[in-house]
């Protein structure tokens, strides 16, 4: 769909989400004909877990999760000196408050998560808990030198409409008074935090290849028209994703909760689409096989809930015998004793600071479950004992480039405003701070 000046309708709402603001949120209104539903006065009912976000979202034929389209990530520095006190800690669970009030919880909705780093937990004397694995972002490839983000928190919002998230962002900092016609509070998120950065994107069929004109180096007539990331591949698979119970920490206060990696990468898309042929890119993002016996149609819809890379030969024969090892390939080594991947990839495309990338955002358990499976995508040990290359003929690695890392806390819901390094009341008991 195309206005009277020809531009497609997406196109729009992607450029509106990354340039923001209250214009932003008003071209959107016109361009958007949506009548988003408010959430309902108790909000008691909403999950603990921030990031249990898989029932509220739409699936596809074969069961797969359908990621929201539009993302922000706010980058946040706390203004107060030392330890967050609790009015603080109020009118921060108020901000937030009033934009869950504005949007029900769901994909054309709002879904969001904030986040904590080890930066604002080092403003405490104690150390986190037992059950919180949470280390600080380093680089993961001898090969990289990634800027390392220690903000305080990040709020990640998402939905499938791009006035939501824009919307929120907006309340949040206390430019919109009323969204969706319900009121917001006079408390703010700008209240208690700077802003240090924001970064945008996108995910969703067909979105990449109706953006490649705001990104430099991405050859226009080569990415598929319904890939919906771009290196014109699907993923997200359900059996080649960890459960959000899988990434869920068990134990101690922070138990509900979860942590996250955000990766900023920047894609070499014209290197992976007039280098390579169609031969390589699939080798290389699933696995020779896959290549050999035209195993993936098109973006990869027909594979159904899984990459299929159990067809795939061991990594070790496939490095000998065809020089090449696939990206999915390497990282499939990589499993708990239930069999289960560690990694629940929430990952969108982006077009920020004219240049194709990846926020690379992944949720776990524990942050070394993170480590753990990029050393399995590294292909160190591959490399070190076969003709495939440190990057070359090694997955995609050479195709992307690591610019930044970031490590997070993803409290349970009722801990997210502020949290205390170890929340106990008086009498030693766990508490929480917000639970409707």
């Amino acid at each position: 769909m195309t206005d009277e000046r020809g531009i497609p309708r997406r196109e729009f709402l992607k450029s509106a989400v990354a340039i923001g603001g209250v214009a932003g949120f008003s071209a959107c209104l016109g361009r958007e004909e949506v009548d988003i539903p408010t959430a309902p006065d108790d909000l008691s009912s909403y999950p603990q877990r921030q990031h249990a976000w898989n029932e509220v979202l739409s699936r596809d034929d074969h069961g797969n999760v359908i990621a929201p389209s539009h993302r922000v990530l706010l980058y946040l520095n706390y203004r107060g000196d030392g330890q967050p006190n609790e009015d603080h800690r109020d009118r921060v669970e108020t901000a937030l408050r009033g934009i869950e009030h504005a949007y029900e919880r769901s994909g054309d909705g709002l879904l969001f998560t904030v986040s904590y780093s080890p930066a604002y937990f080092d403003r405490f004397d104690e150390s986190l808990p037992d059950g919180v694995d949470l280390s600080d972002p380093e680089a993961l490839a001898p090969f990289e030198e990634p800027e390392l983000d220690t903000p305080d928190a990040v709020v990640h919002l998402a939905s499938n409409t791009a006035q939501a998230v824009i919307g929120a962002e907006e309340a949040l900092k206390g430019s919109k008074p009323t969204l969706n016609d319900v009121d917001q509070p006079k408390a703010t998120l700008t209240d208690v935090f700077s802003l240090a950065d924001r970064r945008t994107g996108f995910i969703g069929n067909g979105l990449p290849a109706e953006n490649v004109g705001d990104a430099e180096g991405v050859p226009a007539d080569k990415v598929p028209e319904d890939a919906p990331l771009f290196m014109g591949f699907k993923s997200g698979f359900t059996k080649n994703q960890a459960s959000e119970d899988r990434v869920t920490i068990q134990s101690g206060p922070f138990a509900g909760g979860t942590t996250q990696h955000i990766s900023k990468l920047r894609l070499n898309l014209n290197q992976w689409y007039n280098q390579d042929d169609r031969w390589q890119r699939e080798a290389k993002m699933f696995c020779p096989y896959h290549a050999e016996n035209d195993v993936v149609k098109g973006a990869g819809d027909n594979l159904g809930d899984s990459n299929g890379v159990d067809e795939c030969e061991p990594t070790n024969k496939t490095a000998r015998e065809m020089g090449v090892v696939g990206h999915a390939q390497k990282n499939a080594r990589v499993r708990d004793d239930d069999g289960s991947p560690l990694l629940l990839r929430r990952d969108f495309d982006s077009t920020d600071g004219g240049r194709a990338g990846v926020h690379f955002l992944s949720l776990q358990r524990r942050i070394s479950d993170f480590v753990d499976t990029k050393e399995a995508m590294n292909g160190t040990d591959i490399s070190e004992k076969s003709a495939v290359g440190q990057r070359n003929n090694n997955g995609i690695l050479q195709y992307i480039r690591t610019e930044r890392r970031g490590n997070y806390l993803v409290p349970p819901r009722g801990l997210r405003a502020l949290p205390p390094v170890y929340p106990t009341g008086s009498n030693g008991e766990e508490v929480t701070y917000a639970s409707s």
